[in-house]
This record gives structure tokens, sequence and C-alpha cells, in this order.
């Protein structure tokens, strides 16, 4: 039999990589309604939407699976390298720590429908602040793997050790709270919990904008001093 043609070739390897790429920015855009739910729920004490962030979920883990299908499968068939290859790698990664934010908003939204039980906690609102930097941090690493912008990706490491920080300020003051209104310490440690899922979420953010510098530049920055030649 005939080689193919290489043109078909291109063709279909273009075709897979649009693929791969559209069920990753469905999975993405899933991912941010998640949020927004979650986080509206938190503020509106609205079950519904915490409702809606839980059944969300597994449909962000199939794309998970999707995305994951489609990189391998084009590793296998067409073995790309260089940028693509970096691309195709960096998809894959990402679709798994979208998924895992998902999992921090839906585990948030379990613990919402758990203190919409008891009366609303005033300091509730502290969390809004880590609430508005999770999700910018969340969306500027996606924007810095759609669009190869490596600075902004790097802009997003000192802003996870500030939300740390909030995630630290948030436990310190919740345990105050404990002490001194021991009749609402299970919704303080609901908001500590939810601090500390919110802290996660900046960790997986973080981890996009390391893998968007990687496919853009072939920079391995998760570590100090790591780093590789570009291709």
């Amino acid at each position: 039999m005939a080689p193919a043609p290489r043109e078909h070739i291109l063709n279909s390897f273009e075709t897979a990589l649009r693929t791969l790429h559209d069920n990753l920015l469905l999975m993405a855009s899933l991912t941010e309604r998640n949020l927004n739910n979650t986080f509206a729920a938190l503020f509106t004490r609205d079950n519904e939407l915490a409702n809606q962030a839980i059944a969300d979920d597994e449909e962000i883990d199939s794309l998970e699976k999707q995305v994951d299908h489609d990189g391998m499968d084009i590793l296998l068939r067409f073995q790309p390298v260089a940028r693509d290859l970096r691309g195709i790698i960096a998809a894959m990664k990402i679709g798994a720590n979208l998924e895992r934010i998902a999992d921090q908003a839906t585990s948030i939204a379990r613990r919402v429908r758990k203190l919409n039980e008891e009366p609303a906690l005033p300091e509730t609102h502290q969390l809004e602040v880590m609430t508005r930097e999770a999700t910018a941090m969340f969306k500027d690493s996606l924007q810095a793997f759609t669009e190869g912008d490596a600075e902004l990706a790097l802009g997003i490491k000192p802003r996870d050790r500030q939300l740390d920080e909030m995630n630290r300020g948030i436990a310190t003051r919740m345990t105050e709270r404990m002490a001194a209104d021991a009749g609402q310490i299970r919704g303080y440690l609901d908001l500590i919990f939810i601090a500390r899922n919110l802290e996660r979420i900046g960790d997986h953010a973080t981890n996009i904008a390391e893998d968007a510098i990687y496919a853009a530049q072939a920079r391995d920055i998760r570590h100090i001093g790591t780093q590789s030649t570009a291709v």
C-alpha cells in the first residue's frame, strides 16, 4: 500500500490537535462556571448553585479522560516533536489540573450546603478576597497557556505565595473565633477548610502556569534553577 500523502497526514494531525485543544477549552469553560457557581453559592447561601457545581463535576471528569485520550492518541499516531510535543504534554497535564480545581470547587460547594444548615456567619465574607484572587489566577494561567504568554505565567507563582498567606490568616482568625464563640465551631471549621480549598486552587493554577511556560519556551520552572534549553 502506498504511503499516505504528506498533506493528508498533516491535515489529520492538525485536526487531532484542534480537537484536543477544543476539548481542553471546553473543560476550562466548565471549570470556570463551576468556580463561579460555587463562590456565588458561598456568599448568597444558594443551595441550588451549590448543587449545580457538584453536578457539573461529573462532566469535567469525563472531559479530563477525553483530553488524556486525545493527547495519547496524537502522541502514538503522529510522534510529534519540539513545540508540538510540548504543547500536547502540557495540555494533558493542564487537563489534570483543571479536574483537580473542579474537585476543590465541589468540596467547597459541599461545605456551603453544610454552612447553610446553620445561621449565616458574617466571617464568611472574609473569604471574598481569596475567592477573587484564586479565580483571577485560574483565568490568567489559562490565558498564559492559550496565548503562549510566558511573562503572564511567570507572575502567577508570587501570587500563589500571597494566596498562601491569606489562607494562613483566615485559619488564624477563624481559630480565634472558635475560642470566642464555641457554639459556631463547626461553621468556623468549614470556613478554614474552604480557605484551604482556595489555596489549593491557587496551587493548581500555578501548575497550569508552569505548563504554559514549558509549552512556550521549553523551560521547567517547577524548581528553582531547573531550566531546559528551548527546542
